[in-house]
């Protein structure tokens, strides 16, 4: 007898936020805790993931591998690679960083090569690092110290003459030569890095190509590079972004919309909730959804949908208004969804302070409600993390939802 088609049922339920019982329950198993996926890169969300592996062990972070400043940009320059510093970020704010973990990884993983010595200095340290003679090597005990030593052999090795090791990370130079080591493959390299520092959730790219994030602005100039558009290593943007899309020519001429992997697929098909989550706008969360498949994959998967908008100032957001916003993060998710798609599929929730004042322009709810999407009103602002949306706040809003 053939076997029976699995039903599909779309269930609603009412929701307590926050839900104490909810969130008891998962402080007492944050291993068998539930699959929270973020679309995010930078560091606006690390200290959210420090906090997350408290209720959660299976939380998903997609990352953007677009960095174009600081000691990533001199990896991609070098390798014509993606970058590694926001996915090594994340990797070490999920890290378990207790006795019962490996501190001595997480601490090596964590250091920078100064910034104040000369370039012979600097490679006869990494060369120390490398012979395993080097203190914050030697502490660490086999086979991970032999695995650690390999990839950054291999790494310098590979490296140019010219490379400038003034500032570099070591994780990320760990991470390259582990990704040069694997004929330019990134995952095996996570999954032993993940292993190495006990990483508690999954963290992936969510593109391996080496691809420039490039942006339109509304007077017509088109700016190339994230370090160009977020204002952190050069001037902020004066001009409203008007289209943002990946490109594969410095000069951005040439637009391309890379396929994502299967796994990433899965990954998002297999979230319990989907977080569009603070941090800068474009380059972090809009970045993500860039590549084909992702907006479907969402589409596709019926847990909830939930973005958490900026409080305080985004030098990206130039007069974006917070119903601004959500239109925009609707139009870009129907441009890779299909623009009949609905926007519940999309987007379910937009989560926001109870003080109006932390955003820029009007609040207007109603106007974000006729979009299709709920609005929940929440005190996500702290004394401590004001005006930044307090970590323990949002994730008490989220978790509750699950």
């Amino acid at each position: 007898m053939a076997e029976a088609e699995p039903i599909k049922l779309r269930l609603s339920r009412s929701v307590t936020i926050p839900d104490p019982l909810r969130l008891a329950r998962y402080l007492r198993a944050p291993e068998l805790g539930p699959k929270v996926l973020f679309f995010s890169g930078g560091t606006a969300l690390n200290d959210l993931s420090r906090h997350l592996t408290a209720y959660t062990h299976n939380s998903i972070h997609l990352v953007t591998p677009f960095d174009s400043g600081g000691s990533s940009a001199k990896l991609r320059d070098a390798f014509q690679m993606l970058s590694v510093g926001d996915m090594r970020s994340r990797l070490m704010a999920l890290a378990n960083r207790t006795v019962t973990g490996h501190p001595d990884i997480y601490r090596l993983f964590a250091y920078r090569l100064p910034r104040d010595e000369d370039a012979a200095a600097l490679q006869a340290r990494l060369e120390r690092m490398v012979t395993g003679d080097d203190e914050l090597v030697t502490a660490i005990p086999d086979p991970m110290r032999k695995i650690i030593r390999n990839h950054l052999r291999f790494f310098l090795q590979a490296m140019p003459s010219d490379f400038d090791l003034r500032g570099a990370s070591i994780g990320n130079l760990i991470l390259a030569g582990g990704y040069l080591n694997n004929d330019r493959h990134i995952d095996p390299v996570v999954f032993m890095f993940s292993k190495l520092v006990e990483v508690q959730g999954t963290v992936r790219t969510i593109t391996s190509d080496f691809l420039h994030l490039a942006a339109r602005l509304a007077d017509g100039r088109v700016i190339v590079g994230q370090r160009n558009l977020t204002g952190k290593e050069t001037d902020p943007i004066d001009s409203p972004v008007a289209e943002l899309y990946l490109t594969d020519d410095p000069s951005g001429q040439h637009q391309v919309q890379p396929e994502i992997r299967n796994k990433i697929r899965s990954l998002i098909g297999e979230a319990e909730l989907i977080c569009y989550p603070m941090g800068s706008y474009y380059s972090s969360v809009i970045a993500n959804l860039l590549p084909s498949g992702v907006c479907q994959a969402i589409a596709e998967n019926r847990c909830p949908k939930v973005y958490i908008p900026n409080t305080g100032e985004d030098p990206e957001q130039i007069n974006l208004s917070l119903t601004d916003s959500v239109e925009t993060l609707l139009r870009y998710l129907r441009r890779g969804s299909g623009e009949l798609t609905e926007s519940t599929d999309l987007l379910s929730l937009v989560v926001i302070d109870s003080d109006h004042r932390h955003y820029r322009g009007p609040v207007d709810i109603p106007a974000i409600r006729r979009m299709g999407t709920e609005v929940v009103e929440a005190n996500l602002v702290t004394q401590q993390s004001y005006p930044y949306i307090g970590s323990d706040k949002v994730l008490n809003v989220l978790l509750s939802l699950i």
